[in-house]
């Protein structure tokens, strides 16, 4: 394989049963098709450096180690391997995610690219504190992390980013309008298809991680509201440390539906998609806090189930609102309200008409609006208009 002259490079495992993994995925099968010979390199599973090359997608992925006991750590260790890895190689255009890879390539632009791009997803400034509650009291750290995080803002010469709400964001940074691009995330349809259920059941299920933002608590805490006059029962899949696990099963007992609480380890595509067909509803009940509100995102678990036929409960919030109708797309909830939660849960039981309406109408949305081809093509687009 001759050297690509694009590279993309994430801070994440890929592949991986997250949002993250999928995104990247998709973001470099559509760079290859379109530019010829990509490198993707990306954090290394097992701590060992993997090589792998496609002469038919035309993806050269390199995985390399991140080892040390804290974030910081493993994100310097990968620093000084990415370091090595571009040592002596230059890119017509580079791609990053964050500043964790991002920050020593913005800092030598010239040396190693001729334009950077950086897909805004995240904000470590912004996200560390709920994964390290004990950083939010690090002004030191806010200090550089919102340093290094302009510096690649400044240095980019196209930012991608998933939502308005995060676009909105970064401009209050006094990033110019004119180098933002809003991609929206997509689905696989042919992974993620269509079969309405039909069960008068209560089978709630979510999918993604357990980080707090997501609320999970809030949806244990709506199905102890409804038990024992409405029998329902959560799923919940995903990833989540160990202590986050163990707190949501405490509080399951705690709230006394230990048994209508259960949590499954990620599970591979196709078995999570048999999972949301056997429920009758998803839950996607995002906080109020400056991740969602100020940062923003794209929820991928709210256009992923709004493509399978079941119906999507969600917290009304504007990253939700950018992408469907209430009670036509999903069903839109108060957030923060577990009674809401509860009586959105109850009201679609009793309604089969609108939740064959949401199922519906929401697949044909997806269908037209939100695929992995049509966030393929508007990249595709974009890079054409900054780089080529």
């Amino acid at each position: 394989m001759n050297h690509p002259q694009l590279a993309y490079i994430s801070f994440d495992v890929v592949p991986a049963p997250k949002g993250a993994a999928t995104h990247i995925e998709a973001f470099v099968k559509a760079l290859a098709k379109a530019f010829g010979q990509t490198k993707l390199i990306t954090v290394s599973p097992t701590g060992e450096q993997c090589d792998r090359e496609n002469n038919e997608t035309q993806i050269s992925h390199t995985a390399l180690p991140a080892i040390g006991k804290t974030l910081i750590h493993r994100a310097l260790h990968f620093r000084q391997q990415l370091k090595h890895q571009l040592q002596d190689r230059y890119f017509q255009a580079i791609h990053i995610r964050s500043i964790y890879e991002g920050f020593p390539i913005a800092l030598n632009k010239s040396k190693y690219c001729d334009r950077l791009i950086f897909e805004v997803n995240g904000m470590p400034s912004i996200e560390l504190k709920y994964r390290y509650p004990d950083v939010a009291g690090d002004r030191e750290l806010m200090h550089k992390l919102l340093a290094q995080e302009q510096i690649c803002l400044e240095a980019a010469d196209l930012i991608i980013t998933p939502a308005t709400v995060t676009r909105d964001y970064l401009l209050s940074r006094a990033i110019s309008p004119d180098k933002i691009r809003v991609i929206p995330n997509g689905v696989n349809t042919e992974i993620f298809t269509y079969s309405p259920n039909s069960s008068i059941s209560t089978q709630i299920i979510y999918f993604g991680t357990l980080s707090s933002w997501q609320g999970v608590n809030l949806a244990a805490r709506a199905i102890a509201l409804l038990n024992p006059d409405i029998p329902a029962q959560l799923k919940v899949i995903g990833t989540g440390s160990k202590r986050q696990v163990q707190a949501l099963k405490d509080l399951a007992r705690k709230l006394g539906v230990p048994r209508n609480v259960t949590y499954l380890q990620p599970l591979p595509q196709n078995e999570l998609v048999a999972a949301i067909h056997a429920s009758d509803a998803i839950v996607a009940p995002l906080t109020l806090n400056d991740r969602n509100l100020v940062q923003g995102c794209c929820p991928l678990k709210v256009l992923e189930g709004m493509a399978t036929g079941t119906p999507v409960i969600a917290s009304d919030l504007p990253v939700v609102r950018e992408l469907g109708r209430d009670r036509e797309h999903f069903f839109l909830i108060k957030p923060n309200s577990v009674q809401e939660i509860a009586d959105a849960i109850a009201y679609l039981r009793n309604h089969p008409s609108l939740r064959e309406k949401i199922a519906t109408t929401a697949r044909r949305h997806i269908e037209t609006h939100y695929t992995w081809e049509q966030a393929g093509t508007a990249l595709i687009s974009a890079y054409r208009k900054y780089w080529v």
